[in-house]
């Protein structure tokens, strides 16, 4: 697009995308993590508030079993991640969730632990599910080894020499976590009672400082097993190759249905990010400094894209379109005219939109929030909610209104033809054992009539079809009386009258529907990187990866 036709004295509001085109399960399943994201809050916070890390205990012995804990102290409060390392056979070994044991386990302590507590926590943390922790515990978590890259790395160190650049590179990380639980599980703190800690009022605070110290301990513990075996010829992980070590994390299918269960929270997180790249867009210069930090930050993700592997099939198709995208992104930006024109970011976008695929749009939507800290991170204080303030139904409200609001935000539920079987194949349900969500086939698979309300799309055509038969002026608390089985429906709708982004606006009972579209949106905003689906119900990832570790922020490295 020519910059001479672009409208002068463009505004932030005039840029916002529409929901029909953000909320879509294929575009959020290309999201990208950006400095709107969880850990790269945590990181600023504990940066700008001069946050001390150190490592009281490390009783570990020779065979690299025992405990450690490793503070974190902050301006008002001290969090302690308390570390169980394990002996675990090889054959034990497990990411599924009914794994009953692991290389480490760990919990995030409110405070600093005395030995009674230490204690108390070693007879139950690393029994996860089967044990129990008390409301001074703020999470419960587990990790496994990457066996070929952790036995590498603690040979080669042991030897005197660095571990081969191309085996770090392949995995990326030294253990995985198979479950980060917070919120009230087990026994933990619930949310409402940290919620208004400063430092913990972003979502998902404490779970990203529990894996940010976890990510400590891994490197810990191979120097330490280094140590032991090679004596005085071993040596420590060289700094470079350390800071391009993450955490794994291997999820599956429990987490996709969290962005439909808190509709007020995901509008706030996608509508912060959406606001952020119209501030960027809406900029009529470049900043001095943020061109040169752009193309830093895009020769870096092709490098990252480089790097990044999957055997999934869509993942795989996925994979091509970035590299693709990212090489025709860096060859548009080369000369330099796109970007000292007027309004360049918007023009660079607006291109983008025309002529990259949707990872390439969602890498480019990235990319450009990365220079332009000073303009967006604010932000990052908007993006937690206190739902229960939007729990309330507003039965004055009129049974026309109500239509209108399905006729304006659910179009695309009241077009959705359920009759047809492909679009009612699915059901969600939550499994007896492991009490965590599942997906199973409504024409092949019993258990239907346990369904969890996940089918937004049929609750909303039904609803539509109840007010339909009401008169227009009739008001909603008289609606519900008769048919009190449409307010969690009812509910929903006048939420997202008031949050346009809290809706997935596509059917998530389809049978051509993706699970995993969901857990990468939401992944995207833990800032997760290396996004590998297995299936399209598990995936792996990497945290932190290329980030400072606690030590480092104590010496005086910042992000």
């Amino acid at each position: 697009m020519d910059c001479a036709t672009l409208t002068p004295d463009l505004k932030p509001a005039d840029l916002h995308r529409s929901p029909s085109v953000v909320m879509r399960l294929d575009r959020m399943g290309s999201a990208h993590p950006t400095r709107l994201s969880f850990l790269r809050g945590l990181l600023r916070r504990v940066a700008r508030d001069g946050w001390r890390f150190d490592r009281p205990v490390w009783d570990i012995d020779a065979t690299g079993v025992g405990r450690a804990v490793y503070r974190a102290a902050g301006p008002d409060r001290t969090y302690c991640l308390v570390a169980f390392a394990h002996d675990l056979p090889d054959e034990m070994r497990s990411d599924r969730v009914i794994a009953t044991a692991w290389d480490a386990t760990f919990t995030l302590f409110d405070g600093e632990p005395t030995t009674a507590d230490l204690d108390r926590l070693q007879a139950n943390v690393p029994l996860q599910e089967a044990g129990r922790i008390s409301t001074r515990e703020l999470s419960l978590s587990r990790a496994n080894r990457s066996v070929r890259l952790f036995d590498h790395v603690v040979a080669r160190l042991a030897s005197g020499r660095q571990p081969d650049l191309a085996e770090v590179e392949s995995v990326g990380y030294l253990m995985r976590t198979t479950a980060v639980y917070g919120s009230g599980k087990f026994g933990a703190a619930d949310r409402e009672t940290i919620a208004d800690r400063p430092e913990l009022q972003a979502p998902f605070q404490a779970e990203m400082l529990s894996v940010w110290l976890t990510r400590q301990f891994t490197v810990d513990i191979v120097e330490h097993l280094a140590a032991v075996r090679g004596g005085a010829d071993a040596v420590r992980l060289d700094p470079a190759i350390r800071r391009g070590l993450g955490v794994g994390n291997s999820t599956g299918l429990g987490m996709a249905p969290f962005l439909i269960r808190h509709p007020v929270l995901l509008h706030n997180w996608m509508n912060a990010r959406e606001e952020a790249l119209a501030r960027v867009r809406a900029q009529s210069a470049a900043a001095p400094g943020t061109v040169d930090a752009f193309v830093r930050a895009l020769d870096a993700a092709r490098e990252n894209a480089a790097l990044w592997h999957s055997a999934h099939p869509v993942q795989v198709a996925r994979l091509s379109d970035l590299r693709r995208d990212l090489d025709r992104l860096a060859d548009r930006v080369a000369d330099g005219r796109v970007l000292s024109a007027p309004y360049p970011w918007d023009a660079l976008w607006r291109w983008a939109e025309r002529d990259l695929s949707l990872e390439g749009q969602e890498a480019l939507l990235a990319l450009m929030l990365e220079p332009h800290g000073a303009l967006v991170d604010d932000l990052s204080d908007g993006m937690s909610a206190d739902e229960a303030g939007s729990f309330r139904i507003d039965g004055a409200m009129t049974v026309a209104r109500l239509r209108a609001i399905l006729a304006r935000h659910y179009d695309w539920a009241l077009a959705t033809d359920f009759s047809d079987p492909r679009n009612a194949a699915r059901f969600w349900y939550v499994s007896e054992e492991k009490l965590e969500p599942r997906l199973g086939n409504r024409f092949d698979e019993d258990g239907a009539e346990r369904e969890q309300p996940l089918c937004i799309a049929r609750l909303a055509r039904e609803l539509e079809a109840a007010l339909a038969a009401r008169s227009g002026d009739e008001r909603l608390a008289a609606f519900l009386l008769d048919h009190p089985e449409h307010r969690y429906m009812v509910r929903r709708a006048q939420i997202t009258a008031g949050h346009p982004f809290a809706e997935v606006r596509d059917n998530l009972t389809a049978e051509d529907m993706l699970p995993i579209d969901l857990m990468r949106c939401k992944l995207a905003f833990f800032g997760a990187s290396r996004f590998d689906p297995r299936s399209d119900k598990w995936v792996r990832i990497s945290l932190f990866q290329g980030e400072p570790y606690p030590s480092d922020m104590t010496s005086g490295d910042r992000p």
